[in-house]
């Protein structure tokens, strides 16, 4: 794999690291060759856009990021934490705790309702409900209004929700408590392109509200200019 990025360096002394990842291969075959990951510095609250052809790592690494896999080489740090440290348990929490992940097949929950569905990080994590103001409730009814979600759709299942409600659904999902890294899988991929722009307006302009930093992995190279840095993949035989 070759990579092309305009990440700048690290400085300790300016910002805390949201994540670097460092000399990290991973591979899923043993009669395949490891794909080998850039050195990636992305500092509290900046916003990545990743792309890159099938097959170049785009969603290994944000499994690796997520702390689903470990890498086989190389050290991968999420917030000044080394997740090879960490028992399978503890990555969870971790997640739980740190992490809101926007899957490119929503994984919303189908027997909740829309605003259940938004508090279910709160339920699952002491410090992110101890994030969401004043109250989790209150956090997750402003996220649907500001992502477009009317009142009469928030006790619905989310089920009787339009793919594009229930995308905006898994946004507000990934951003309430605060997480302080938001990894996004095709987020966008079910969108036309007005809702589509609006959709990354509104996700990138609440997580600098609350200062979370975002990978974004996406093959629509007209949103790279909306974020802070870009990584590029290449597959390579």
């Amino acid at each position: 794999m070759n990579s092309q990025t305009d990440l700048p360096a690290y400085s300790s002394t300016i910002t805390r690291e949201a994540l670097r990842v460092s000399q990290v291969t991973f591979r899923w075959d043993q009669s395949q060759g490891p794909i080998a990951f850039p050195e990636i510095t992305l500092n509290n609250g900046e916003h990545l856009f990743l792309r890159g052809p099938s097959g170049s790592g785009k969603s290994t690494l944000l499994s690796l990021l997520g702390g689903l896999i470990l890498p086989d080489t190389g050290k991968l740090t999420l917030l000044g934490e080394d997740l090879a440290s960490l028992t399978s348990g503890q990555r969870d929490r971790f997640r739980a705790d740190h992490m809101g992940v926007i899957f490119q097949q929503f994984n919303l929950v189908p027997y909740l309702t829309t605003l259940d569905n938004v508090m279910l990080p709160c339920r699952l994590s002491r410090k992110r409900r101890a994030r969401a103001l004043p109250t989790p409730e209150k956090e997750a009814e402003s996220l649907l209004t500001a992502l477009g979600i009317p009142p009469s759709h928030w006790h619905r299942r989310v089920t009787g929700l339009s793919v594009g409600q229930q995308q905006r659904v898994a946004a507000a999902r990934a951003l309430t408590g605060g997480p302080e890294l938001i990894l996004a899988d095709e987020p966008t991929s079910a969108l036309d392109s007005d809702n589509r722009d609006r959709f990354i307006e509104l996700l990138l302009g609440l997580a600098a509200e609350k200062h979370s930093s975002v990978v974004f992995v996406s093959h629509d190279q007209s949103l790279a200019a909306r974020f802070d840095h870009q990584l590029a993949l290449e597959v390579t035989q």
